[in-house]
């Protein structure tokens, strides 16, 4: 027996999906609102999601220096629409309905109402194991 086999891909435990009522402004026949599904991803998904939501600006006064600034908002709508499995964000007929053209839009066009949106974010975030909100870091950042 190896001294490493309890790391074995083997016996990793399986994130199981999560289903949640986003908003109540969708709802079925009965009035209920519609559970989403929201699935985990991966690290190496995530640093996708991180790089593509980095900008970087020209530093002032000093000539061929860029800083780099993680574009928050937008890291956590991409975020979140890689973390939803149903309703399928990239379905044509759908973004269609709302006249949208990525999931992200589609996701900010279905979830419209802000307190919504945000108590979405901060449950993604911490479903997929943020201990804190991005919000909270720029603030404490700040402090």
């Amino acid at each position: 027996m190896s001294k490493f086999s309890m790391f074995m891909k083997e016996n990793k435990a399986v994130k199981e999906n999560a289903r949640l009522a986003v908003t109540n402004s969708l709802c079925d026949e009965g009035g209920n609102p519609l559970l989403w599904e929201l699935r985990h991803i991966s690290s190496k998904e995530n640093e996708a999601i991180r790089d593509s939501c980095i900008a970087e600006t020209p530093v002032a006064g000093k000539s061929g220096v860029v800083r780099s600034k993680l574009k928050t908002g937008l890291y956590v709508q991409k975020l979140i629409a890689a973390s939803v499995v149903f309703p399928d964000l990239y379905d044509a007929e759908l973004q269609d309905s709302y006249g949208a053209k990525t999931p992200e839009e589609l996701l900010m066009a279905m979830v419209d109402n802000p307190g919504e949106y945000n108590r979405l974010a901060e449950f993604v975030q911490h479903f997929q194991g943020f201990d804190i909100s991005f919000d909270e870091k720029v603030e404490q950042a700040k402090n």
